[in-house]
């Protein structure tokens, strides 16, 4: 319920497919740590226990990348800019695997970023994106298998009461 509360370290790798100064597809391969508490929280687990969670997801995917500018230098980028904001939207897929049950399941990355052209295959920017999945079982609180899966009985469907997780990217 907080955003950057426990935030980790992750790393990939990305690549990117430019059709044109405005429009690019991008491809993903990372490797997080997603995890959460309720220690310090006013809103707290049934019968209030507090309760945590750690685990490793794997994320691969493709997003459509919308630059608001024009983006790039050279003469076939004329009249372009070298900082752009842009939006993104995507499918992907994330693994997580045991400690309880290996979840494998699709995620809807959306999100959107900054990225500013140094040189002419050289970009640093910032993106932040959130992966909303199709699973309830990503929040894993031991060894054994307890799951934050419908702690408070509200039944899921589609998008309703599932997991979601977020990456800040910062990228060269």
């Amino acid at each position: 319920s907080k955003l950057f509360k426990n935030t980790g370290l992750a790393g990939g790798a990305i690549a990117r497919y430019i059709f044109n100064p405005h429009m690019a597809i991008k491809g993903n391969l990372g490797l997080g740590r997603i995890l959460g508490n309720t220690e310090n929280f006013d809103n707290k687990f049934p019968e209030g226990q507090n309760v945590s969670f750690k685990r490793t997801v794997f994320d691969l995917g493709a997003q459509f990348e919308y630059n608001f500018f024009g983006y790039g230098t050279g003469n076939g980028y004329r009249g372009n800019k070298r900082l752009t904001p842009y939006i993104l939207g995507g499918l992907g897929f994330t693994l997580a695997p045991a400690p309880a049950q290996t979840v494998f399941t699709l995620n809807f990355p959306v999100g959107g970023g900054v990225k500013y052209k140094l040189a002419e295959r050289w970009n640093i920017g910032c993106e932040f994106t959130m992966r909303f999945t199709l699973s309830d079982k990503l929040d894993v609180t031991n060894k054994n298998g307890m799951q934050l899966n419908d702690p408070y009985g509200i039944k899921g469907s589609g998008f309703k009461n599932k997991d979601s997780y977020s990456f800040t990217t910062i990228f060269i």
